[in-house]
């Protein structure tokens, strides 16, 4: 069987790594629009059209009216801009979510592609929450890095220009980060984390932290037991993996140019502390990479065809 696959937003970062893993599989049959047409909507509208899966590589707003033109009711879609990651309707396409969220993919019509920096956290905290060890209403924070190449075209000039003076950047410091809801919603939790990012002078990579205090569990727990409701959770996983051995360093760049992440709990048990850690690439698990998984599941294909773990 080939699936048609069609990205509107091909010429993107993401859209352009999405390609890239795609041109050369025999499986897929990807439908392209020259430069001249790739703007015009009636030639747009009849390739989303055409497509089994359409994969929306847009601005929000775009993708809406990209979704907006199906006008049949076999095109499915993966959109992997933020516009429906919480909206109704929508299967959230983190496949290692629940343990049946990949059935639920496999079925969906409509999948939104997950966030770079709520993967990590997701991975992270959703298990914890799911086996009531770590309570819903639970206030938390996450401190994130990601290559600049998460900031797409626009930041990867900047810092591949000059433009960038600077090895490390916070950013969104107001908090309001778009990402926040997304985290919320699916991990399950009342509240939205404080949520940090910044971005690092590396092209790609990211490292996501979610301090605890174990006083904040909900039983009394040590910082081996909260590595085994993640290390349980991902147990015989191809993509995502629970790393037992103590961690010495971990660098933003540790999972770069791969489609897996990696998950650690470090800590300090005399001081009740524990630190969970995600390794994961921007570009790979966190956006392109993500992308073609849910492609996989959806047509029904090996799910990590075209990754690199």
């Amino acid at each position: 069987m080939t699936v048609r696959v069609f990205i509107d937003g091909a010429v993107g970062t993401t859209g352009l790594e999405i390609r890239e893993r795609l041109e050369s599989r025999r499986d897929i049959a990807l439908i392209t629009l020259d430069e001249g047409r790739r703007k015009d909507d009636a030639a747009r509208a009849q390739a989303i059209n055409d497509a089994d899966v359409v994969i929306l590589c847009l601005p929000d707003d775009a993708a809406r009216g990209a979704v907006a033109m199906i006008a049949n009711d076999r095109t499915r879609v993966i959109d992997a801009s933020t516009a429906h990651r919480i909206a109704d309707g929508w299967t959230y396409g983190l496949a290692e979510l629940e343990p049946d969220q990949a059935d639920r993919i496999a079925s969906a019509r409509f999948v939104s592609n997950p966030g770079c920096y709520p993967t990590g956290f997701l991975a992270l905290v959703r298990p914890l929450v799911r086996e009531g060890l770590l309570g819903a209403d639970a206030l938390l924070s996450v401190n994130a890095t990601s290559g600049y190449s998460g900031g797409g075209k626009a930041m990867v000039a900047e810092f591949e220009g000059g433009e960038a003076n600077t090895a490390f950047r916070p950013y969104a410091l107001a908090l309001s980060h778009k990402h926040a809801p997304e985290m919320r919603q699916h991990a399950g939790l009342v509240h939205a984390p404080i949520f940090q990012p910044a971005v690092a002078r590396a092209y790609r990579g990211m490292v996501v932290q979610v301090p605890l205090h174990l006083a904040q569990l909900t039983r009394p727990a040590s910082l081996t037991d909260v590595a085994a409701v993640l290390a349980g959770a991902y147990d015989g996983g191809r993509v995502v993996r629970f790393a037992h051995e103590a961690a010495i360093v971990v660098r933003v760049e540790d999972d770069a140019n791969t489609d897996r992440m990696t998950l650690r709990v470090t800590g300090n048990a005399a001081t009740g502390q524990a630190l969970l850690i995600a390794t994961l690439d921007n570009l790979g698990k966190g956006a392109a990479g993500a992308a073609v998984q849910n492609l996989n599941i959806m047509a029904g294909l090996d799910p990590v065809a075209g990754l690199t773990l």
